[in-house]
């Protein structure tokens, strides 16, 4: 249960930043540069953490992200809470729950990167619910000047892991690298997926025709999808805007490779501003996802991740940021 101190502590910045002020209290943070891109970074923590929510990995919240005058990645949403499932900026990424259909209600599962969470009901899991945390584990944290590296380890009675993320800008290029490590230190193998949410918000521009998606593959399917040929339209591999979308109008996608691996191969750019990203992965992506909201644009690679135990899993993300002149 929290304690009197956490929960004015959430009260508090929630208070803070509702109102657009400086938070009253110390929220866990860190930068990093190297002399091309500048980012600051929010800290795991479970008493003070800006993001304390049960659905994305507490590692590696991109809070902004600079790279010649230019933002990437910044605050989209309106209300603030740190328990909130989407109350989160950057990169971030969910793994699926381990565990949530064999557990009984008041039993728990796991989401690697948070801990083990209680199951509340018979109800299937739901990712926008919050769950009471139960076992947070351990979290160890290094960081230098261009990179940081978040440890998270668990030692739970379904499940236990190892797992790294750190985030590392290359020296003397426009480029982030994120490198994931998991490692498989209980009994049972760990069967689950991960994929990178993205939110990327590039400065600070609408959701609209300015924004040009390319993606990964030519035959895609809108199969269980909302928006095309009144917010989006689909041509070969580019996704593009017909018009702005409003306050609570959304695009949405759920399985766009139709269950296909294909290259982790994506690019988001501003055709207003000039500002781009290249992301590319060193897995295939074994489910696309693609949504987005009135300051969000979002491509959601998914990668099935199978760990025996005693196993080690690795993979790798990578952001390549660039500007072109956008009268040309």
């Amino acid at each position: 249960m929290k304690t009197a101190l956490s929960l004015f502590h959430s009260f508090a910045l929630f208070i803070s930043l509702a109102l657009g002020l400086k938070p009253v209290i110390d929220v866990p943070e860190t930068e990093i540069s190297n002399g091309l891109i500048h980012a600051q970074l929010y800290l795991p923590d479970g008493e003070t953490g800006y993001y304390r929510g049960t659905r994305f990995d507490w590692s590696g919240v991109v809070a902004s992200l600079d790279y010649k005058g230019h933002t990437y990645h910044s605050k989209w949403f309106d209300t603030y809470n740190p328990t909130t499932h989407d109350a989160i900026m950057g990169p971030v990424e969910e793994f699926g729950p381990l565990g949530y259909a064999t557990a009984k209600p008041g039993g728990t599962f796991v989401k690697i990167g948070i801990g083990s969470l209680i199951r509340s009901d018979e109800k299937p899991y739901n990712s926008f619910k919050f769950y009471i945390l139960a076992n947070s584990g351990k979290w160890a944290i290094k960081k230098k000047a261009d990179q940081v590296q978040f440890t998270h380890t668990l030692a739970d009675s379904t499940y236990a892991y190892e797992y790294k993320k750190t985030l590392k800008l290359t020296k003397g290029k426009p480029e982030l690298v994120i490198t994931h490590s998991l490692k498989n230190t209980g009994k049972r193998p760990i069967e689950t997926t991960v994929y990178n949410h993205n939110f990327f918000v590039i400065d600070q521009q609408p959701t609209g025709p300015a924004y040009a998606i390319t993606l990964p593959a030519t035959s895609l399917s809108t199969e269980g999808g909302k928006g095309l040929n009144d917010l989006v339209k689909l041509h070969d591999n580019q996704l593009s805007y017909l018009r702005e979308l409003g306050k609570r109008e959304q695009a949405y996608f759920p399985n766009l490779t139709n269950g296909k691996s294909v290259s982790y191969a994506l690019a988001v750019e501003n055709t207003k501003t000039g500002a781009g990203v290249n992301v590319t992965g060193d897995r295939q992506i074994d489910r696309l996802v693609y949504w987005s909201s009135a300051t969000t644009v979002c491509p959601e690679p998914y990668i099935n991740l199978n760990v025996e135990p005693g196993k080690t899993i690795t993979w790798q993300i990578t952001y390549q940021y660039y500007i072109k002149d956008p009268s040309k």
